[in-house]
């Protein structure tokens, strides 16, 4: 602006410094030209009064440098000039200046020359006795004169464009002095120039709407960051490059990374190829997905696109954590195929026996023996039947209905139901501890005793001991038996999840007992604890809140 402030005075200068000098120039050749004319009217007059007195006489006596004076006949003829031999001149009839003093007394005449520098003035007069007197006298033409005052007005100019550019560029800074040091952040606190305050006024109603807009997109932005900060679920938000624009805390603790990553490409992430093709998928037809394990977690990827007015902005990822249905789903695959397995096992057994009755192959004496066996295998069945039931409203969460119990009452009636197991694997079993009583499901907390108890039992070694203590808030049960292998210990909870699998078989398990004391257990918020050496025994403490 300070330049075109700068530029426009400057030429406004040089506009009227030529103007200025045309003028005067204007003036001053009409004022010279009018004094010369003038005066050579001056000198007409006395010519043509000494011609008339003294003729040819008066004319031969005049010394005329500045002027030449030529006497011309009525038919033109050259009578006499000062300056040239007349004898030798043309006729002079067809002159404007003499044609004209022929016709009216007096004619005037001004002729150029062919340079254009010079130019020559004629004044002319009618004598008494017909003849004309001219008088006639050269001076400058106005190209002569303005080429004679080239050079002061050059001066002149550079002069006057010197100052006016200085002058210029001192004016123009002050002009926008007041402009550049505007405060725009408040409009209406400046004290410039009057005619700005409209555009001020304009310019603070813009910052006001401007703020307004501001706080409510940094209010959705807050609400956005803490909604998306609280998700369980990791969330990307991502460019048509696939460059991350926005990451929550789910999604970084996911990919294990930082808040840098925003700007970079997503796959520096994660270089899957399922999540590469899934991202390509949202991005060319709106949708894709991916299944993916990181860091032992089972995640699936929900990717879609962003359109606005049919051009695609970028995507959105959502990645959740399924790993407990994952897992839910793998265990329940496994429990059908265990519980298919065991409910086969006992039923081939009670189909083969009952054939081999009915075809009548079996010796009276054998019968009592097949019968027998069909009679445990059916037993078998049943609890096997039982424990899956109650796994089932364990897993359902089945109210069910509460008592007091006695847990040192608990552990006596399961070690006399155990009694003749224990005695058959020459086990002993102790129970011991002050007791406790808690509010609970009797049936589930008697099935916590006895699966612990029995499995006891059933791992023990011959001559070892079961210890059943109930003190405090804790029921623990400890054996002398074959322990547990450290590789087993976080699955022997699992259904149908056995260590030995010939020695379970062997003693008559379902495989659910632990199973169901883990369930019960969860029933009554009570936690779990394992301890366990291969060789010298288990240690099981169920501790109650």
């Amino acid at each position: 602006m300070t330049s075109k402030i700068f530029h426009s005075t400057v030429l406004v200068a040089v506009l009227v410094l030529l103007c200025s000098l045309v003028t005067v120039m204007g003036v001053l050749y009409r004022h010279f030209t009018g004094v010369q004319v003038e005066q050579l009217k001056d000198e007409l007059s006395l010519a043509v009064t000494g011609t008339e007195q003294y003729g040819n006489a008066f004319l031969e006596n005049v010394e005329a440098d500045r002027f030449r004076i030529t006497w011309i006949d009525t038919d033109g003829t050259v009578l006499f000039d000062t300056q040239a031999d007349q004898n030798t001149m043309e006729n002079h009839a067809d002159r404007e200046e003499i044609r004209e003093a022929l016709g009216t007394g007096f004619g005037s005449a001004v002729r150029i020359s062919s340079t254009l520098m010079e130019q020559t003035y004629y004044e002319a007069c009618r004598l008494y006795d017909g003849t004309v007197l001219r008088v006639s006298a050269n001076g400058e033409s106005a190209w002569s004169l303005m080429l004679g005052m080239l050079g002061p007005v050059i001066l002149i100019a550079v002069l006057a464009i010197g100052i006016s550019a200085f002058l210029a560029r001192r004016k123009a800074n002050k002009i926008v002095e007041p402009l550049n040091t505007l405060d725009l952040e408040r409009p209406l606190a400046n004290d410039t120039y009057e005619e700005l305050f409209p555009l001020l006024r304009r310019i603070n109603r813009q910052h006001l709407q401007i703020e307004s807009h501001m706080r409510k997109l940094q209010r959705k932005s807050d609400e956005f960051a803490q909604i998306t900060s609280h998700m369980q679920e990791g969330l990307v938000v991502l460019d048509k490059q696939s460059n991350i624009r926005s990451i929550n805390a789910a999604a970084i603790g996911i990919f294990r990374t930082d808040d840098d990553c925003v700007g970079s490409s997503f796959f520096r992430l994660n270089h899957s190829n399922a999540l590469r093709q899934a991202l390509n998928d949202a991005l060319d037809r709106g949708h894709g997905t991916a299944m993916l394990e990181q860091e032992g977690r089972v995640y699936r990827f929900d990717m879609s696109g962003i359109r606005s007015n049919g051009n695609l902005l970028g995507a959105v990822i959502l990645a959740v954590d399924v790993t407990q249905a994952h897992s839910g789903e793998q265990m329940r695959r496994e429990f059908s195929a265990n519980v298919s397995h065991e409910l086969k096992t006992p039923l081939q057994g009670i189909i083969g026996s009952a054939e081999l009755l009915e075809s009548g192959m079996v010796n009276p004496e054998d019968e009592l023996r097949f019968v027998g066996h069909i009679r445990k295998e059916a037993s078998r069945l049943v609890n096997l039947i039982e424990d899956i039931i109650r796994l089932s409203q364990l897993d359902e969460g089945v109210d069910m209905p509460t008592e007091q119990v006695d847990m040192l009452e608990l552990a006596e009636d399961v070690k006399l139901l155990l009694k003749n197991d224990a005695a058959e694997k020459n086990v002993d079993i102790k129970v011991s501890g002050d007791g406790f009583s808690l509010l609970g499901v009797r049936r589930l907390l008697h099935e916590i005793v006895y699966n612990l108890c029995d499995n006891a039992i059933k791992y023990n070694v011959p001559g070892g001991t079961v210890s059943i203590h109930a003190e405090g808030n804790c029921l623990r049960v400890q054996d002398t038996g074959i322990g547990i292998p450290d590789a087993h210990k976080e699955r022997i909870f699992e259904r149908f999840y056995r260590v030995d699998k010939s020695h379970s078989k062997a003693s008559g398990g379902t495989g659910l007992g632990l199973s169901i004391v883990k369930h019960a257990s969860a029933y009554h918020k009570a936690k779990i604890l394992l301890e366990s050496t291969p060789g010298k025994g288990t240690t099981v403490t169920i501790r109650f809140p």
